[in-house]
């Protein structure tokens, strides 16, 4: 059974008196004014306000908005499409090789084909929910920092907050601004420096993307520094910290001009020490790559049932319904952490009634048609006859299912594979996913199945909403970028940073790569099959120079069916004009837009 985060880090706890709901029309990052949330109010219980506060820091990357799932935090783009990660992933995945949104919708087919604008709605909506989280987590900070002005201390009574407690909560919401801010020195370089030491009202000035750089590795550094282990479900570990500064020093040469790959080495080591022994042959990664995106993957993060495969190294919780008992005794089932982002998103997007396959059988009551593969993403799998060698590529729907590979109608599903990743099917208590074939239909399914009885097919297929988590960081993410900084800095060793790739691998049951297969180009493809849909596809093209320009052209690539090159100032996105235009003082706009 999947654990719940504690009700003060996930629940909407007087967050409004609390001053934390963010409802933006233009871009809200300004400081709250403290004065929102009253003395008397606070200090009858400064565990329930804390608590709550910090959870909308959480919940700000998992849900839309706290009133549910057809509620949003934003204004200006629907509530799916205004979640963090779905937003993220416009951005960061339409734009690519990887896959397209069938369907037109406004400002989505100008992501899909390299046409967007300054005034493309989603990619004001992505900056506008980036910059709304970290106004959270910095109205979180400041609110620690003045407890005293509600007449609340720290203490150890049953509602009061440990300092202790309190300097975690704080490295906590430090972090979780650091993800977001990945995303927008990622996504748009150049950008607002919004941070916890404005005055109320203070408008965040500009900052380059180097400076921004900087300032955001620096402060994560010190919160690693200080940052105690964690395995509580949900909430950030040391590990989650750790990557995620890889990650930055991975991208520091495209972010900053100057390479940092030692660093990059150095923290992807140190991540993956931590985890050696158990697992999929002792790496610490998980046994089923399958089950990483299942139902109850839960189980492989902190703080889940599988500790030797813990390859999920910082998650966002998803849970569709759970049962609370009353003060009477009754139980209740309520909805949890629903969302029309995360990997709801992500399995309803890819089913349809137009294919062979049942869309129970991926445990979702529910489809879309909306999403499906470009044919230069499937050619790196190796297909022969719509089969690949890559287990990567079980739930795949290819030829054998009635679709082909390329993308010659862009609105049409079947033009296209549809590369099913994510299910709401439960694995096995050790970690395998159960795997099985239709009798009728020969497609490969997962879960447990009765093939004594077609009409059993032992999945729940009630759920409007997923129960999967979204994984935000994996180990396996962890190896490649540790290969990658060796090939690209000649930093580390040889010797491990082959094993580090061949594990990935050899978990999807392809061939090791000799000495010489160990290139940058291979790590690229490599990372394509291990983490798509994982919101890196186009921070990994530009790393490697093949996002803008001509070296690399995928289909519907600046409008054309079978690619084109686009503007190197593509490689970033605008700064959205309304953003702008709110601005009182002059805010240069990204060069070429």
């Amino acid at each position: 059974m999947k654990s719940y985060i504690s009700k003060y880090l996930l629940g909407a706890v007087a967050l409004t008196a609390a001053g934390l709901t963010s409802c933006v029309g233009d871009l809200d990052q300004t400081p709250k004014n403290p004065t929102e949330l009253t003395p008397d109010q606070f200090a009858k219980n400064p565990r329930e306000y804390i608590g709550g506060a910090l959870g909308k820091c959480y919940s700000g990357i998992a849900i839309s908005g706290q009133g549910g799932p057809d509620k949003s935090d934003i204004s200006g783009l629907d509530n799916g499409r205004s979640c963090w990660s779905r937003a993220i992933f416009m951005l960061n995945e339409f734009t690519t090789d990887e896959c397209t949104w069938i369907w037109k919708d406004s400002g989505v087919f100008d992501l899909c084909t390299s046409t967007w604008s300054s005034n493309n709605e989603n990619i004001f909506g992505t900056y506008s929910r980036l910059y709304t989280h970290i106004a959270v987590c910095n109205d979180f900070i400041r609110l620690s920092r003045n407890l005293g002005d509600y007449g609340v201390s720290t203490g150890e009574g049953e509602n009061q907050v440990s300092q202790a407690e309190l300097d975690q909560f704080v490295l906590e919401a430090r972090a979780l601004r650091g993800l977001s801010y990945f995303y927008v020195l990622d996504l748009f370089g150049n950008a607002a420096d919004a941070w916890d030491n404005q005055l109320t009202g203070e408008e965040p000035p500009y900052i380059t993307r180097t400076d921004l750089f900087n300032k955001v590795t620096a402060d994560l550094e010190e919160v690693l520094a200080n940052f105690k282990e964690s395995g509580v479900y949900g909430r950030i570990g040391k590990d989650a910290v750790e990557a995620l500064l890889a990650k930055y020093y991975l991208n520091a040469e495209v972010w900053t001009g100057t390479a940092q790959w030692q660093k990059c080495w150095d923290h992807c080591v140190a991540v993956i020490n931590r985890h050696k022994g158990g697992g999929f042959q002792g790496t610490g990664l998980a046994v089923d790559y399958l089950s990483l995106f299942c139902g109850n993957n839960d189980m492989f993060a902190p703080g889940g049932s599988l500790k030797d495969q813990n390859e999920i190294l910082w998650n966002i919780p998803y849970a569709y319904q759970g049962i609370v008992n009353g003060a009477d005794g009754s139980s209740h089932n309520v909805a949890l952490t629903q969302s029309y982002g995360g990997a709801s998103f992500l399995i309803l997007a890819a089913l349809s009634d137009q294919n062979t396959a049942v869309p129970g059988w991926y445990g979702m009551n529910g489809q879309w048609t909306c999403m499906h593969a470009r044919p230069q993403f499937c050619q790196k799998f190796d297909f022969n006859g719509g089969v690949s060698p890559d287990g990567r590529t079980y739930l795949w729907l290819t030829e054998n299912d009635g679709f082909k590979m390329d993308n010659t109608d862009f609105s049409t599903y079947k033009d296209g594979y549809v590369p099913i990743k994510f299910t709401n099917v439960k694995c096995n208590p050790d970690g395998t996913m159960p795997r099985w074939k239709d009798p009728q239909s020969g497609l490969a399914r997962v879960g447990v199945h009765d093939l004594n009885n077609p009409d059993n097919y032992g999945i729940d297929a009630t759920a409007t909403f997923a129960d999967t988590d979204l994984p935000v960081i994996r180990l396996a993410e962890i190896y490649l970028t540790a290969a990658e900084a060796h090939v690209r800095g000649n930093v580390g060793n040889a010797a491990d940073a082959l094993a580090y790739a061949n594990a990935v691998r050899n978990r999807a049951g392809v061939n090791s790569w000799n000495a010489a297969e160990l290139n940058e180009n291979n790590l690229l493809d490599e990372r394509a099959r291990e983490l798509y849909w994982e919101n890196g596809r186009r921070t990994d093209l530009v790393r490697s120079n093949k996002f803008a320009g001509s070296r690399y052209n995928w289909s519907w690539k600046n409008n054309v069916s079978t690619g084109a090159g686009i503007s190197n100032h593509m490689n970033v996105f605008p700064i959205p004009t309304s953003v702008i235009n709110s601005y009182g003082s002059p805010y240069p706009q990204n060069p070429g837009y």
